[in-house]
């Protein structure tokens, strides 16, 4: 068993339930090259439990070591691209004036595992180069002149609570598989589940030797099916029906069919067969499609997480299962409030043109912040620097050394005799975030035309200004991520057209989760500025005095009626939230 802290990882066979999981995270460790899986699921679903047991069930390398077999490396938040890709071994060039290049992470991680928990709140360019590494198996390291070049075969893990914000869309389909968990269990899986868990911690050795047989058969099934992989053969007849299920789910490129026939290749040497079948396709199709088939052209449900598939059995889906309206669907956040607008049916609005509202642009609030540092550095600007072109310039060197530019433009020489600096981040990064009241209430007198109205502004100002742009929707009862952290698109009309409003309004629990949303974006993002936007009629009783949005907060009031109840503006001011009356 692979130490940790001198203790042994739970073992990959001892977790009850989440067999789809399980599936998807055997047929990666087959075949690599099927692109690493991500999970969604809420706390307490088994992600990271799985995903620490991964390693301890990869055969070894022929070639590897028994110190590199079952490696897994945690990739963590706040890393820098340098502790991630490798970079220049400086105790080196100090003690030998040698230059040598100092493996990252991605070394580390060779023949291993890659593990990123809450990769929805990693850096996007960290992602986008994680995936890449993982696909070609190769990480190419530029810095400054210097080129180093090293393999890097590992199965990379992404987890993420989707309550705590969305992965990027483009970053979603460049994940191999994907898995939406549950935490619901039956009574008698919960037993189980704490009684293992007991267990473990009691004596975690001697549990681990009561599952040493079934982790080797697992062990022995994945290392078999290794070679017969490539033996595996796939009839046109089936690559075309791959072909015919992507373009009804109407995914974007050729990505899914890549990944689809590698899962279902996987899948049929898994059960020790060296040709490709319907069974197989059927039993990857949501892996692959979950986390790519479009909105609109919704497929069936994965199949239950409470069935536990026989990983040496055919896999096939049940075709007669229940379709959601989102493959990530989320369940609801609270019982339904029955009330005068809980039972109606939801419905949905046009988007209405209304008059141009006095919006606070976040670029236009920092401007007047950076004009006013201007203008009470200048009186001191003989002292501190000097005024070039209409901006305030600081001559102190604040700026991290850039190691690399300073060995290269030094030959190598120790010490330099000048330093280099690492460029200043060009830039400030803006989030505008918008929460739309999509209750029932909202229904009358055209309310939710008119806001989604204030919610095309607002996003047409984003785009404008190169901001990005959140969109969440609380109604019926729930909170629904309407559109996820992307740069602010240039028309949003047609979205907004299909959005529903009903049901109950779940004020705190959407200020709630876009609270830990921003206060996670700003752990790795600390310069980031926030705009946020409340659109509601205030028919919520419902108190949010506790409650506090960073950056600048606006509550957007969409009540009409002859007698206001202000309740919109007695919200406003518990936020703390500046007030706009529709």
């Amino acid at each position: 068993m692979r130490q940790f802290k001198d203790k042994p990882s739970y073992p990959f066979t001892a977790v009850v339930g989440q067999a789809y999981f399980k599936l998807a995270l055997t047929l990666t460790a087959i075949n690599p090259a099927i692109g690493g899986v991500l999970v969604s699921g809420p706390r307490g679903s088994a992600k990271s439990t799985l995903a620490r047991a991964l390693a301890d069930i990869l055969p070894a390398e022929p070639k590897a070591t028994e110190q590199d077999k079952g490696h897994f490396i945690t990739l963590p938040l706040g890393a820098s691209d340098e502790m991630v890709t490798g970079t220049l071994d400086l105790q080196q060039v100090l003690d030998k004036q040698k230059v040598e290049f100092k493996p990252g992470l991605l070394a580390k991680a060779h023949h291993g595992v890659l593990y990123v928990d809450e990769v929805n709140l990693l850096n996007d360019a960290l992602v986008d180069l994680l995936l890449d590494v993982a696909a070609s198996g190769i990480n190419n390291v530029e810095r400054d002149g210097i080129s180093h070049q090293h393999t890097a075969d590992f199965i990379l893990l992404g987890t993420m609570n989707p309550d705590e914000g969305e992965l990027r869309p483009q970053l979603h389909d460049r994940f191999g598989l994907a898995v939406d968990l549950s935490s619901q269990y039956t009574l008698s899986e919960r037993v189980d589940i704490v009684r293992r868990r007991e267990a473990f911690d009691q004596d975690a050795i001697h549990f681990c030797q009561q599952f040493e047989a079934e982790q080797q058969d697992l062990i022995d099934v994945i290392e078999a099916a290794r070679p017969l992989l490539e033996t595996v053969n796939c009839t046109d007849v089936l690559r075309l029906e791959i072909a015919r299920r992507c373009e009804a789910a109407n995914v974007d490129g050729l990505r899914a069919d890549i990944v689809w026939f590698r899962a279902a290749s996987a899948h049929a040497a898994l059960n020790k067969r060296n040709v490709v079948s319907v069974e197989d396709i059927d039993a990857v199709e949501e892996l692959v499609l979950a986390h790519r088939r479009k909105a609109s052209q919704s497929g069936q449900m994965p199949p239950s997480d409470q069935t536990n598939p026989d990983s040496n059995t055919d896999q096939s889906m049940d075709k007669k299962q229940s379709k959601p309206n989102s493959p990530f669907q989320r369940p609801p956040e609270s019982r339904r409030e029955q009330g005068q607008w809980g039972s109606m049916a939801p419905e949905t609005q046009v988007t209405d043109d209304i008059d141009e509202l006095p919006l606070t642009s976040i670029s236009d609030t920092l401007l007047k912040h950076s004009t006013a540092v201007f203008h009470s550095n200048l009186a001191s600007a003989k002292n501190k620097g000097r005024v070039s072109g209409g901006q305030y310039r600081n001559t102190e060197k604040s700026q991290a050394p850039n190691w690399f530019a300073t060995l290269a433009s030094n030959a190598g020489k120790w010490p330099p005799e000048k330093l280099a600096y690492q460029k200043q981040r060009s830039g400030q990064r803006m989030l505008t975030i918008v929460l739309l009241d999509t209750s029932a209430s909202t229904l009358g007198s055209q309310l939710l035309s008119k806001a989604k109205g204030a919610v095309l502004q607002i996003a047409n100002q984003a785009y404008l200004k190169r901001e990005q742009l959140t969109i969440l929707a609380f109604g019926n009862d729930i909170v629904d991520t309407i559109l996820p952290r992307v740069r602010a698109p240039k028309n949003i009309r047609a979205s907004l057209d299909q959005i529903k409003a009903g049901g109950g309004t779940p004020l705190v629990n959407a200020l709630k989760r876009a609270q830990v949303y921003l206060d996670n974006l700003l752990k790795i993002m600390p310069d980031l500025s926030i705009n946020s936007y409340l659109i509601t009629d205030g028919r919520s009783k419902q108190t949010v005095k506790d409650i506090r949005l960073p950056g600048e907060c606006t509550l957007i009031d969409i009540e009409s009626s002859a007698v206001k109840r202000g309740r919109a503006k007695q919200i406003a001011q518990q936020l703390g939230a500046s007030y706009l009356a529709l």
